[in-house]
């Protein structure tokens, strides 16, 4: 083969390489913000359930923000909403579409309340337990009210969710892995009697491996800025389409995922150029052929 022949040849094994690469760490890039994007809406969901304390009859207002401000600071509270008597009152005419009040002489039966929102890791029935028993021994507390039942199911289908979508990402970075050993190994492949022949005239093995470990280490970075590229465009796009869903993902979130995806592009071509290189130095001459 003609050195003009040779050098295409390189050439266009060097980008099939690269855009392989890319298309198998942009479905890793996917499978990263997916799982994010699954684990916030967990969180949201999470955070979304309220812990109603009914205060003791006779708290005035000032006295219930009082309370509001001290329960606020406990770790475990994410946002606490005091609602007054009135406000009570008048969600129950609207919900029932009578005035109570109309039937006790003018006199309001409902107390103020403070709705507690919990942090997401303490959103589940066993710290509920004693969030609930902690609340119960503060003497403006009455009564504390939550729907037991329904947290017990949404805990319960969200690990089911959370076991399926861990498969799945575990089944997906196995076949990225796959992917990206198999696009490394045809490429190193082709070149197997020049390996060879370097070896024969008393190359070391570090020696032979360099120029293939600075190939790998180029197509990995182009295929990661590219892939990183291409999932932008694709966040950009998500952002125009549905703008609230997507602000679930939090810039950290998108830098995390370019970071992990460019990291990966690096690291798994070079390692997988390692192993490759490697493995047909250890072969014998006959098996070359094979």
């Amino acid at each position: 083969m003609s050195k003009k022949k040779r050098l295409y040849s390189l050439q266009w094994q060097a980008l099939t390489s690269t855009i392989s690469t890319t298309f198998v760490l942009i479905l890793l890039g996917l499978t990263i913000l997916c799982m994010l994007f699954a684990n916030r809406v967990s969180e949201n969901v999470r955070q979304s359930f309220a812990v109603t304390t009914i205060l003791s009859d006779g708290m005035t207002d000032s006295t219930a923000q009082l309370l509001q401000q001290e329960l606020q600071a406990n770790v475990w509270i994410k946002d606490v909403v005091f609602v007054s008597a009135e406000d009570v009152l008048r969600e129950q005419t609207e919900a029932m579409g009578l005035d109570p009040s109309e039937f006790l002489d003018g006199i309001n039966p409902y107390l103020p309340m403070l709705e507690l929102y919990l942090q997401a890791d303490y959103a589940c029935p066993d710290s509920l337990l004693w969030i609930s028993k902690e609340l119960k021994s503060l003497p403006q507390i009455m009564d504390v009210v939550y729907q037991k039942d329904i947290v017990e199911r949404l805990n319960a289908n969200l690990h089911k969710f959370s076991y399926i979508f861990l498969a799945i990402s575990l089944a997906l970075a196995l076949i990225t892995i796959v992917l990206i050993n198999n696009t490394v190994r045809l490429s190193v492949y082709s070149r197997r009697f020049v390996i060879h022949t370097m070896r024969l005239v008393g190359a070391s093995w570090g020696f032979i491996r360099r120029p293939f470990m600075r190939r790998s280490l180029c197509i990995g970075l182009i295929a990661g800025v590219l892939a990183d590229g291409v999932l932008a465009g694709i966040m950009v796009y998500f952002y125009k389409f549905d703008a609230e869903t997507a602000a679930l993902l939090t810039k950290q979130d998108l830098v995390f995922t370019g970071v992990c995806v460019l990291g990966c592009g690096l690291l798994l071509t070079s390692a997988c150029t390692f192993y490759s290189v490697s493995h047909f130095l250890s072969m014998r001459e006959g098996d070359l052929y094979e």
